[in-house]
């Protein structure tokens, strides 16, 4: 039992600092709630957990990690629709290359070594909610860190109280 203890709190060791929040649009108001520490370093779990929560309504999560980078994914029948704000954190974060491998992105080692941070993905998965691609390029282009691009795009959509109620709880 010591055994699966010790690997247990290696693997929460392991996992990088940040936040996932799920985000529900549904009869005209936003819901926000946590999603699992395991979302910050496994797309598929970010998705299930997503899909999990059957809502009438938009539902997308917001994936901070390490205040380095940020992805939004958004579940779909046909696949779910991605952002990656920062494509050259792919060298670095199993995530954000998993990410990029979903996009199919045709992107070298060399050019991600070579490059400046650039976004990679759907830039218009938001804008039937309220963000359009244009806002969240500029938001993108900013040079902030990974929670104030999310703070202001939660600004520009109307959620923004909901995500700090739950970033309070997750101590953030």
């Amino acid at each position: 039992m010591g055994v699966q203890r010790a690997q247990a709190q290696q693997q929460v060791a392991d996992l990088p600092d940040g936040f996932g929040v799920a985000v529900v649009r549904e009869d005209g108001a936003w819901r926000c709630a946590p999603l699992k520490r395991a979302a910050l370093v496994d797309l598929t779990a970010a998705e299930t957990e997503l899909r999990e929560l059957r809502s009438a309504g938009a539902v997308f999560g917001l994936l901070n990690v390490d205040d380095e980078f940020f992805v939004i994914v958004r579940p779909a029948p046909s696949g779910a629709r991605l952002l990656l704000s920062d494509a050259t954190a792919a060298l670095d974060y199993d995530i954000a290359a998993d990410v990029l491998e979903k996009l199919d992105a045709d992107l070298s080692l060399e050019e991600l070594e070579e490059d400046d941070p650039f976004e990679e993905g759907d830039l218009g998965l938001l804008a039937d909610l309220g963000l359009p691609e244009a806002v969240l390029g500029v938001i993108l282009a900013d040079d902030e860190y990974a929670d104030e691009q999310l703070s202001r795009i939660a600004q520009e959509m109307g959620f923004n109280d909901e995500l700090v109620a739950v970033l309070d709880k997750l101590g953030r």
